[in-house]
C-alpha cells in the first residue's frame, strides 16, 4: 500500500506559473550584482554585434575586429566616467556654498511671499530646496551605475567571448533548433530591434545633450559638459530620466543668476525635452518601438525595482525583448498585444 495517496485534484496550472514566476524573479533580485554586469554585456554585443558583422564583410580578421570594438568602447567608458568623476568632485565640495546661496534665495523668497499673505515656514522650505539631496538622487543613481560597471573587466571578458560567439552562434542554434529557421529570425528580430533601439536613442540623447552644453557654457552655469552627460545618459530612462536631469541645473542657475536664468534654463530643457521626446523620436522610432506609453512606466518601475538603475536604463529594451518573444508563439501572443501600443478593432457582436 503506497505511503501517499495521489490527489485527484491537481494544482491549477496558472497557480504553478506564478508560483514560478515569483520564485524566479527572486532568485533575480538576490544575484542582482551578477545579473547586472551580465546585461550591460549582452546589451553591449546587441548593440555591437552589426559593426562586428560590417568588419568581418570587409575582410577584416575575427581578432582584430573584436579589438577593435572593444577599444571603442573602453575610451568611450573611461571618458564618461572620468568626466563624470571629476566633475562630481568638483561640485561636491561647492555644495555648501550653493546650499547656503540658495537658502539665503529662499529665505528673501518666504519673505515676499508672506507680505502677500502666503505664508511658508522656513523648515519646510529648506528640505524642498535643498541641492544636496536633488544631487545626492543623481549622485547615488549613477554611483550605483558605476558600481556594476566596476567590474569593467569582467564586463568587456564577457563582451569579447560574446562577440568571438557571435560567427559560430548560427550554426550551433540552426543545430540544436527544431526550426532553425524561425529561431533565427526571431533572435534576428530582438537583435535588431534593441540595436535600432540605442543607435536611435543614442542619436536623440546627442541632440539633446549638445545644445545644453553650448546654451549653459554660454550662460555661464557651472560644469557644463558634466550636465550634458547627465542629461545624455538620463535621456535613456524613460518618462523621469529628463526631469531628474533639468532639477540640478536649474538649482545651480538659481544659485547662480536668480531666477530669470533659472527660467531660462528650465526652458531650455523644456523645449528640448518636448522637441525630441514627442517629435523627433517618435518620428524615427516609428512603430519600432511598439510598447504602449503605459508599459513603458510600468517596465521602468518593475526594472527598476528588480535591477536598480541598470534595470532602468535596460528597461525599454529588455521589454522590447520580451515581447518579441512572446509574440513568437501563439499561445503568449496575448501578453504581446496587451504590451503593443498598437489599436485592436472591437471583434464583439
Amino acid at each position: 500500500m503506497p505511503l501517499f495517496k495521489p490527489s485527484k485534484h491537481l494544482p491549477n496550472p496558472f497557480i504553478i506559473s506564478l508560483a514560478a514566476i515569483v520564485i524566479i524573479l527572486a532568485g533575480v533580485k538576490y544575484a542582482e550584482s551578477i545579473i547586472s554586469p551580465l546585461l550591460i554585456a549582452l546589451f553591449i554585443t546587441a548593440i555591437s554585434g552589426p559593426a562586428m558583422f560590417w568588419l568581418l564583410k570587409k575582410k577584416v580578421p575575427s581578432g582584430i575586429a573584436v579589438a577593435l570594438i572593444i577599444l571603442t568602447i573602453s575610451v568611450f567608458f573611461f571618458f564618461i566616467s572620468s568626466v563624470l568623476s571629476s566633475s562630481f568632485n568638483s561640485f561636491s565640495q561647492n555644495i555648501p556654498e550653493y546650499q547656503m546661496r540658495l537658502l539665503e534665495i529662499t529665505s528673501t523668497s518666504a519673505k515676499l511671499l508672506d507680505t502677500f499673505g502666503i505664508h511658508f515656514e522656513m523648515a519646510e522650505l529648506s528640505k524642498i530646496f535643498n541641492l544636496g539631496k536633488v544631487m545626492g538622487l543623481v549622485g547615488s543613481t549613477f554611483n550605483q551605475v558605476l558600481g556594476a560597471l566596476t567590474n569593467i573587466f569582467l564586463i568587456l571578458m564577457m563582451v569579447i567571448f560574446l562577440l568571438l560567439e557571435l560567427t559560430c552562434f548560427r550554426s550551433k542554434l540552426g543545430y540544436i533548433s527544431k526550426n532553425p529557421t524561425q529561431t533565427m529570425a526571431r533572435l534576428g528580430d530582438v537583435s535588431q530591434t534593441i540595436s535600432q533601439y540605442f543607435k536611435i536613442k543614442t542619436m536623440t540623447s546627442l541632440l539633446t545633450a549638445i545644445p545644453i552644453i553650448i546654451v549653459l557654457s554660454i550662460i555661464n552655469i557651472d560644469f557644463p559638459i558634466m550636465w550634458g552627460i547627465v542629461a545624455f545618459l538620463l535621456n535613456f530612462v524613460p518618462n523621469i530620466g529628463s526631469i531628474i536631469a533639468a532639477v540640478p541645473v536649474i538649482l545651480l542657475a538659481l544659485v547662480q543668476f536668480g531666477f530669470l536664468a533659472a527660467g531660462e534654463v528650465a526652458l531650455l530643457y523644456l523645449v528640448m525635452n518636448n522637441l525630441i521626446g514627442n517629435f523627433i523620436e517618435p518620428k524615427l522610432m516609428g512603430h519600432s518601438l511598439g510598447l504602449s506609453t503605459l508599459v513603458v512606466f510600468l517596465s521602468l518601475v518593475f526594472w527598476g525595482w528588480l535591477l536598480g538603475p541598470v534595470g532602468m536604463f535596460l528597461s525599454v529594451p529588455l521589454t522590447m525583448a520580451f515581447k518579441i518573444v512572446m509574440d513568437s508563439n501563439d499561445d503568449t501572443r496575448w501578453i504581446s498585444i496587451l504590451l503593443s501600443s498598437d489599436e485592436f478593432s472591437d471583434h464583439t457582436p
